[in-house]
């Protein structure tokens, strides 16, 4: 039997489904928990107000939904007035003492009263909430029938995101089918009531490796507890569905790996001696970097910051548009063949006699 703790938490859940206009099988299934399991006194029902919820769903637009609450209705008003006449008998009597051996019928009205007023001071023999390992529930071992459609696709999806929103929970088993159930429907709205959409299984497993997080432990409890509703929850990227540790965290990956990849540039100087071959601009950045063995030149890397045209230049190659540079460089090669076309010639006379031949004549 339900105590007045989970009777409240059940006709919470209750309203917000109604409200969050989940599936009608969710509802139906909470109303039909609340008629076979609980059997509140009249002092439960203004405590949690739970007769004025369901009172309200008699008036619902769903036929199924309002002839439920009805028939709880009718029931817990059959167990308040035979709880105010067991107390009216018990009053005439003077004395509990004198109430030893009544009737059948009345025995067996006190005793399902004094049942119902115990359950409100004593603890549930039958606890609604889950008593086992809460890391190790699934629906194998919370015994649940997850098979609620006809497709046996969408039948996996609801036993995967059970699975997801009854690990670390305390919730009963009838609570997370329902929000489960809810969940899966919300998807499968949500691609197009398409079964074999890629996006559609994507999404559902996307849930519930985020239900599964170890890290993420509040995601769960908002989702059962109402806060994310069946309906933005399945349209929550994987980014939003992170907790907000988790999110700091990232942020702080992230600004970490961007100062390790931002390796230190070489300078470069603009200079106005280049000359871009493309555009002609003398507007050029250049850096130098030792390419070659340790003996050779630097080699220049330059840079039009007009047209963008990259070369690079060895020894004295980037001056060889200036004339000036052109000539010194020609000059010594001049020079020196002048030198040897001269050399080559043979040294004559006057008179037609070689240099050599007219010294030995002079000799004495």
């Amino acid at each position: 039997m339900m105590d007045q703790r989970e009777l409240e938490a059940r006709v919470k859940a209750l309203n917000k489904s109604i409200s969050a206009n989940e599936p009608a099988s969710n509802a139906l299934s909470l109303l039909k928990t609340l008629r076979d399991d609980a059997a509140p006194t009249e002092e439960m029902l203004r405590a949690t107000k739970a007769g004025v919820l369901v009172g309200k769903l008699r008036s619902h637009q769903n036929k199924e939904i309002a002839g439920a609450a009805t028939q709880l209705v009718a029931k817990w008003r059959k167990l308040v007035e035979q709880e105010k006449a067991s107390k009216a008998k018990l009053a005439k009597s003077g004395t509990p003492a004198s109430s030893a051996s009544p009737k059948p019928a009345a025995a067996s009205t006190s005793v399902a009263a004094a049942a119902a007023a115990a359950s409100s001071s004593a603890p549930s023999g039958a606890p609604r909430t889950y008593q086992g390992d809460p890391e190790k529930r699934r629906a194998e071992t919370d015994k649940v029938d997850t098979n609620r459609t006809k497709s046996d696709t969408r039948n996996n999806c609801i036993k995967l995101l059970y699975n997801g929103l009854a690990y670390r929970s305390t919730e009963h088993q009838d609570a997370v089918l329902a929000k489960a159930v809810a969940v899966e429907d919300a998807a499968y709205r949500l691609f197009g009531s398409d079964e074999k959409n890629k996006e559609y299984a994507k999404k559902i497993r996307s849930l519930f490796q985020n239900l599964k997080n170890k890290t993420n432990a509040e995601l769960g409890r908002r989702v059962m507890a109402g806060d994310i509703a069946p309906d933005k929850f399945v349209t929550l990227s994987d980014a939003e569905l992170l907790s907000a540790e988790q999110r700091k965290t990232n942020e702080l990956y992230e600004k970490e790996n961007m100062k390790k990849a931002q390796v230190p540039m070489a300078e470069k100087s603009v200079s106005s001696e280049f000359k871009c071959a493309r555009c002609g601009e003398k507007k050029v950045s250049y850096s130098q970097a030792q390419t070659r063995s340790a003996d050779e030149p630097m080699t220049t890397f330059c840079e039009c910051t007009i047209c963008g045209h990259r070369w690079k230049a060895m020894r004295d190659d980037h001056d060889a548009d200036d004339p000036r540079r052109v000539r010194h460089a020609v000059a010594p090669f001049g020079f020196t063949f002048i030198y040897l076309f001269f050399c080559s010639l043979p040294l004559s006379s006057p008179d037609g006699f070689y240099c050599k031949e007219f010294r030995q004549d002079m000799v004495p």
